[in-house]
């Protein structure tokens, strides 16, 4: 009976893998090459000016604390380096969404900028699709 009693507990560890080989991980592949086609129709189109409304601002600067927010609970170098990314698009975008007085060239090399970001977002998402993450979690002895 005693040695039921001092068997030892075990808990669960977080694996450090918050979307490696993950549907997420797809969702957010396909979501940042949908981004990345979006972007280049609006260059091909010379769509260079960004939203300046109060709605689109809030907007990116959400996205951008959650991109904060994900950054700090990941101990993956894909997914730290896919949240940074993406908060930098996220802060590209709050940065234009508040600039009213940007000039065309500023605004137009921004756009480039942005198009480059969500390609490499979508070229390391698809490394966080086929990364290694554990998904089992690890098991610590207390």
């Amino acid at each position: 009976m005693s040695a039921e009693l001092e068997r030892p507990v075990t808990r669960h560890r977080k694996s450090g893998h918050l979307i490696c080989r993950t549907g997420w991980a797809l969702l957010f592949t396909v979501a940042c090459a949908y981004f990345s086609y979006r972007s280049f129709q609006d260059i091909q189109g010379h769509e260079f000016d960004w939203p300046h409304n109060w709605w689109d601002t809030l907007t990116w600067l959400v996205w951008m604390a959650f991109a904060a927010v994900a950054i700090s609970e990941v101990r993956c170098w894909r997914e730290r380096l896919l949240f940074g990314l993406l908060f930098l698009q996220f802060l590209l975008g709050s940065v234009f969404s508040l600039w009213t007085a940007a000039s065309f060239s500023i605004t137009r090399e921004g756009r480039w900028f942005s198009l480059v970001l969500w390609v490499l977002a979508t070229t390391l998402g698809i490394a966080v699709l086929f990364g290694s993450g554990n998904k089992t979690g690890s098991q610590v002895r207390s």
